[in-house]
């Protein structure tokens, strides 16, 4: 079995009397785009930044692609891409000579102007990096950290600001990155980009990885899947509960609006429809809502990502 990409084990940071990471542990397998979720002040930034070589542990150990992030630090560079959320980029230097000039430090590099235009960035070729809107700098970004071809990228919110185009351009080359065997470490305030990409997800919040596993496997955990129907208004909820099952429970949420909630297979939505037909009551409509990856965030810190 391989050694994970990222191995952290019971990492401790404090800044004064705040506690950013509590005894934290976290793996990112090889080939894998992971996504870390959490909520402000949960601790992810300082994870990222230790992972990536900016700060020491002070306690617990980080291991990436079996090196310590900053003792060896000149092994590793050559390896990692890191796009960080701003910045990175001279103010005075435009797109394509930034790109070349990381893509010189590399043995083996992405072509830059495949990339710069595959990133839709051919049209402020021109531009100084201070003059680049937030999204293209954002772009821009995402280029230097992936250029170099590296084995692992750190990708800190990189569709931050984009237009749906271009937010769709880096979802593309992030599945195509993992599809050549890249490992991707992803930190995103989009629920639906974190669901849509993601192989394994950590959500963490005080210091801690509180839940971790695919997106499919944490929206199951405490599933809070619905069924919403519309039918006449006043029906006996009571009775459709005895119906079906002490598990399910209905509530008529406006007039003539329903919504029951339980083990939402086939079997409930059809002694739901039997109920009504019993009644003699016409269902109008019938939607099943599948508990979200934001739900199931919410059930677990209390706190929207935003």
């Amino acid at each position: 079995m391989q050694a994970p990409v990222v191995d952290v084990r019971g990492l401790v940071m404090r800044y004064g009397s705040t506690v950013a990471a509590d005894g934290l542990d976290l793996t990112v397998e090889r080939g894998t785009v992971t996504a870390i979720l959490g909520p402000n002040g949960a601790g992810k930034t300082t994870t990222i930044e230790t992972c990536e070589g900016y700060r020491s542990p002070q306690e617990g150990s980080v291991r990436v692609l079996g090196l310590d992030p900053v003792s060896d630090a000149r092994e590793l560079r050559p390896r990692v891409g890191v796009m960080l959320q701003s910045g990175g980029a001279w103010s005075g230097v435009r797109p394509p000579e930034m790109l070349r000039h990381i893509a010189s430090l590399h043995a083996h590099p992405l072509d830059p102007d495949a990339l710069i235009e595959r990133l839709g960035l051919e049209r402020s070729a021109r531009t100084p990096f201070r003059r680049l809107s937030g999204g293209q700098q954002q772009r821009l970004g995402l280029a230097m950290a992936v250029v170099g071809r590296p084995e692992l990228v750190f990708l800190d919110e990189p569709t931050a600001g984009l237009d749906p185009q271009a937010r769709r351009a880096t979802w593309d080359l992030v599945a195509e990155l993992r599809d050549a065997g890249v490992t991707v470490v992803l930190t995103t305030h989009y629920m639906d980009e974190a669901e849509a990409l993601s192989d394994v997800v950590h959500v963490v919040d005080a210091g801690r990885v509180i839940a971790s596993g695919s997106p499919a496997a944490l929206t199951a955990e405490g599933a809070r899947n619905t069924v919403r129907f519309t039918a006449a208004p006043g029906l006996d909820v009571a009775d459709l509960m005895d119906a079906l099952g002490h598990e399910a429970k209905v509530e008529e949420t406006e007039p003539g609006s329903y919504v029951v909630a339980g083990d939402v297979d086939p079997a409930l939505v059809a002694a739901v429809t039997a109920w009504c037909a019993r009644q003699g009551v016409l269902v109008q409509s019938v939607l099943v809502e599948r508990q979200t990856l934001e739900d199931r965030f919410l059930d677990l810190t209390g706190r929207s990502l935003r």
